[in-house]
């Protein structure tokens, strides 16, 4: 099965990168995740539950990262056994693009079924992934959004700066503004003189 497609993901790619390799983060988008271990910066094993029609089928399973290229791209492999309904196995192409409105997700998925599973075919298992897929991603995007953007490291600093030194000259301004109020209110409310 080949799955592909672009999802855009309204962070910084500094802050997607670092939510892609989050356990945390992971095991909240993953639909069915049940638990998420990581044992190395490559290496993690999850346990997910998917439903696929009346069943409900435990995969546990080992992940691995490779071709890494921080914070623009990286593989995503795994397998894992389904036990009675079978096994599933393959990765996905990650590549990270910065955009107007955040980060371009780009994904391309290969994936291959055996056991049971393969025997309920590609007009059952396909929309299942989309589906699957969607899940992850509208839930990614939300989480992701959510956490405090990260700029690239070079302009981190310079950034920060100029952001602590305008905040208390916004409340000058706003004591000012509050000051001056006051002495607004009391001329309008003396009558005017009588001539």
């Amino acid at each position: 099965m080949k799955l592909s497609g672009e999802e855009i993901i309204p962070a910084s790619r500094e802050t997607v990168w670092k939510a892609l390799n989050d356990p945390a983060v992971l095991k909240q988008c993953i639909p069915g995740c049940k638990s998420i271990t990581k044992h190395s910066d490559t290496d993690m094993e999850a346990t997910v539950t998917v439903a696929l029609g009346p069943l409900k089928v435990n995969f546990n399973g080992k992940v691995k990262l490779s071709n890494l290229n921080p914070p623009i791209s990286y593989r995503i492999s795994g397998q894992g056994s389904g036990g009675f309904a079978g096994n599933a196995s393959g990765g996905a192409d990650v590549k990270l693009e910065t955009v107007p409105e955040g980060t371009k997700l780009i994904y391309d998925v290969d994936a291959q079924v055996a056991g049971k599973l393969a025997t309920m075919g590609a007009r059952f298992i396909d929309p299942v992934s989309r589906k699957l897929a969607g899940e992850f991603f509208e839930t990614f995007a939300s989480v992701v959004s959510g956490m405090k953007d990260e700029a690239p490291a070079k302009s981190a600093a310079p950034a920060k700066a100029p952001v602590a030194k305008k905040a208390p000259a916004k409340k000058a301004l706003a004591k000012k503004a509050a000051a001056k109020k006051p002495a607004a209110k009391k001329a309008a409310k003396k009558p005017a003189k009588k001539k």
